[in-house]
């Protein structure tokens, strides 16, 4: 059995498959991003899911993609976990950039690549290599335009008095706003950065009000101008996006991209489908019956 697992800081995407490509089960956990969880709930997540727990001496091979795993320090932390649960399996791990190539870039193909969902990122693939020349620092210094980032504006939002008041209205009826709730989850509770995506939901479930479309165009417009641009070549290939803020807001998207002259390529929401279809095809290359 191998495991094939997309993963950010709020869900994590399971499918498991024979050596023949037949899926055998899907499933899903809450995120592990193993820079804002300790090993404790990493490994506890995990063995949570009845699937996962039951079927882990199965598991020949474990296919990890997640948020924060192209920095050693985490990267370590998930292998060590996935070591012990998954004891006879082989442990393959790598951050979610290359998740996001293999789900909605032709493989040789250049392209660049941006992630929009709890967090953001962005990378370059020249149709064999990835590149990424900003090294992200997560959801308090950027992850602009990403699910936590929208989350936070809303929030200081709501604090500075600037929503209008239906507006104000309807956030108050939606989420529990008073600052010991919000202070609660930010600073003493695991995933901040996940409780802060929640929010995003009402900014795109009212992104025609006018101060919520502020609020998207200046987070798309920073992400453009201190990830997109960094690419020299950023007019002349492909812009793909991955993740359910680049789903939902793919219009705005296109939009904002046109302003720079960028062309907008794939827009994949669930990285997962394209991630096994990548490795089917590797298994009928290698697999013999």
């Amino acid at each position: 059995m191998f495991l094939v697992v997309d993963s950010g800081s709020s869900k994590t995407d399971w499918i498991a498959i024979n050596k023949k490509g037949d899926t055998l089960f899907s499933t899903q956990t809450l995120g592990l991003n193993p820079q804002v969880l300790s090993s404790v709930i990493l490994k506890e997540r995990i063995m949570n899911n009845f699937e996962l727990s039951q079927n882990r001496n199965e598991v020949e091979k474990l296919y990890f993609y997640g948020a924060s795993c192209g920095i050693k320090t985490p990267r370590d932390r998930i292998t060590k976990v996935f070591n012990e649960i998954f004891s006879k399996s082989e442990i393959n791990v790598k951050e979610d950039t290359y998740a996001a190539v293999y789900a909605s870039v032709n493989l040789g193909d250049p392209g660049i690549v941006c992630i929009l969902g709890t967090g953001s990122n962005c990378s370059y693939y020249d149709g064999k290599n990835v590149e990424q020349k900003i090294m992200s620092l997560g959801y308090i210094l950027m992850d602009e335009a990403s699910g936590n980032f929208y989350g936070k504006q809303l929030i200081r939002s709501y604090y500075f008095n600037e929503l209008p008041n239906q507006l104000r209205e309807k956030f108050e009826k939606q989420f529990v706003l008073d600052a010991d709730t919000i202070k609660e989850n930010l600073y003493r509770k695991e995933n901040p950065n996940a409780y802060l995506a929640t929010f995003a939901k009402f900014l795109i479930e009212n992104k025609d009000d006018s101060h919520v479309s502020e609020i998207i165009h200046d987070g798309l417009d920073r992400f453009i101008k201190h990830q997109i641009l960094q690419f020299k070549n950023c007019k002349e290939i492909p812009i793909h996006f991955v993740g359910s803020i680049s789903y939902f807001l793919k219009d705005e998207i296109k939009e904002a991209l046109s302003r720079y002259n960028l062309k907008i390529g794939n827009v994949v929401r669930r990285p997962i489908d394209g991630l096994v279809s990548y490795h089917k095809n590797l298994l009928d290359i290698s697999y013999t019956p």
